[in-house]
């Protein structure tokens, strides 16, 4: 229980500190969002509100301007028993790709932000 107390409020103070130091967005032009619009919109990140990990997926999701849908996968429902389910571990924050018939999931931030860096990050296009 104290274990969990703490985990928790230092997750709220990450969450302040992310809040705190937001990182500086990145600009395209209008044609160009529109093209990062809808190439990331079939994304999903699975993640916990105050998961030190969860956050900095955030924040580069944030930073690159990427409409992705959050799903929370902290309480037991439909989010959760999905990523169980259909990704095969509850383990965050994990990025769902959409390949197809099959969709290919993403663990680990460094991996994620890597990914989301090289297909949408500065260097990945026209701005």
């Amino acid at each position: 229980m104290l274990l969990k107390l703490l985990r928790e409020g230092l997750g709220r103070l990450f969450v302040f500190f992310d809040f705190l130091t937001r990182p500086k967005i990145i600009e395209r032009s209008a044609g160009a969002q529109a093209v990062v619009d809808e190439q990331a919109k079939a994304l999903s990140l699975y993640q916990f509100y105050a998961c030190p990990f969860c956050i900095k997926t955030r924040r580069v999701i944030r930073q690159l301007q990427l409409p992705i849908e959050l799903r929370d996968a902290q309480q037991p429902g439909t989010h959760r028993d999905d990523l169980e389910k259909l990704g095969g571990r509850i383990k965050v924050p994990c990025l769902r790709i959409p390949n197809g018939d099959e969709d290919q999931w993403l663990y680990e931030s460094g991996d994620i932000i890597a990914y989301l860096e090289g297909e949408f990050g500065a260097n990945s296009g026209p701005q």
